[in-house]
């Protein structure tokens, strides 16, 4: 085999490989710790300026929600009624509350009766009016702003006057109902339809998720409806078997939002009921009677276990929806 010399100042690959990685090696030490840390620094004050515009929410959320949550939850196993020291009693309250306080027990069998009956009916309605103003295409901003202006003042105190002077026994409500042969005596004294009064106020605020679900609604592909209508399906068909399953994912949401709201329900029944909870407890709501506990009797300590109560049924419930939620709520790409 002969071999061929290279000529003389012609490099091989060999040394242009080995010029390149010492050209590299030279330049690494200068630069590239230079690119690094001045990266870092643009890092480090990135992070500065994020904590520094999220720290009054910080301050906010643990000065305002996480230190009276841990302090609340101190006070559920303490005897306290603000002017003196809190009295270690341990799980004494929670003891008293399920075997010791009927009322207690009916207040929470009117707040699930309440909620139980109050969010479909309210959801329903929302449904029902997205849908009207989904399908139509002139003054629909201003149906949707008419609409949704109860829910801005359905929780305040004056609404809640109103309400119990429409209702009371010779209010516009009762009178209009004589006029059709319909005698009730008021409704806000009557343990039967103190309850379908409530849901008759929460049902009127219906705007938030009115909105939500039109929302949903404009996402719905219409090409879906143009192949159902295609094969012959009617407008009930097609709501069953296309707007439900693609509204599953809004519908889930407005039923979680609203079912928290339901049992927070305070200041329409203290307002309606005069704060005592009448008429035969049918408004003395679980808040309610968490209130008269901790600043009518000072029993703020048991009034601080009936919160935290009402924070694990809800959290109970909420995890009983997100584990249900997999077997009725359809996300897009879902292959089930």
């Amino acid at each position: 085999m002969v071999t061929v010399p290279t000529p003389t100042g012609t490099p091989t690959a060999r040394d242009s490989g080995r010029t390149a990685q010492r050209r590299a090696a030279a330049a690494s030490p200068a630069g590239e710790p230079h690119r690094s840390g001045g990266a870092a620094a643009a890092a480090r004050r990135e992070t500065i300026a994020g904590y520094g515009f999220l720290g009054p929410w910080l301050v906010g959320f643990f000065g305002l929600t996480v230190g009276p949550m841990a302090v609340s939850l101190y006070l559920a196993f303490t005897r306290y009624d603000i002017f003196n020291p809190p009295e270690w009693v341990g799980f004494g309250n929670f003891v008293r509350m399920f075997t010791d306080d009927p009322v207690f027990l009916r207040s929470a069998q009117v707040t699930l009766e309440y909620v139980l009956l109050g969010t479909p009916v309210k959801l329903a309605a929302a449904l029902a009016v997205a849908l009207l103003l989904n399908s139509i295409t002139r003054g629909s901003g201003f149906f949707r702003s008419a609409f949704y202006t109860p829910s801005l003042i359905g929780a305040s105190v004056s609404v809640a006057i109103v309400w119990r002077a429409m209702f009371a026994g010779d209010g516009p409500v009762d009178s209009s109902l004589q006029v059709l042969g319909v005698e009730l005596g008021g409704w806000v004294g009557d343990v039967d339809l103190a309850i379908p009064m409530m849901i008759i106020l929460v049902v009127w605020q219906f705007g938030a998720p009115m909105v939500i679900f039109l929302a949903g609604l404009k996402q719905v592909p219409t090409e879906l409806y143009e192949a159902a209508q295609v094969d012959g399906a009617g407008p009930v068909h097609r709501f069953w078997k296309v707007t439900v399953p693609m509204l599953s994912p809004v519908i889930f949401f407005n039923l979680l939002l609203e079912t928290i709201h339901a049992f927070q329900v305070f200041g329409s029944a203290f307002i309606i009921s005069n704060g005592s909870g009448a008429p035969g407890g049918r408004l003395n709501f679980i808040t309610l009677y968490m209130y008269k506990r901790g600043f009518a009797d000072m029993q703020m300590g048991y009034a601080a276990a009936i919160a935290w109560v009402v924070l694990v049924v809800v959290a109970i419930i909420a995890a009983i929806m997100f584990r249900t939620a997999r077997s009725w709520v359809y996300y897009a790409g879902d292959n089930r």
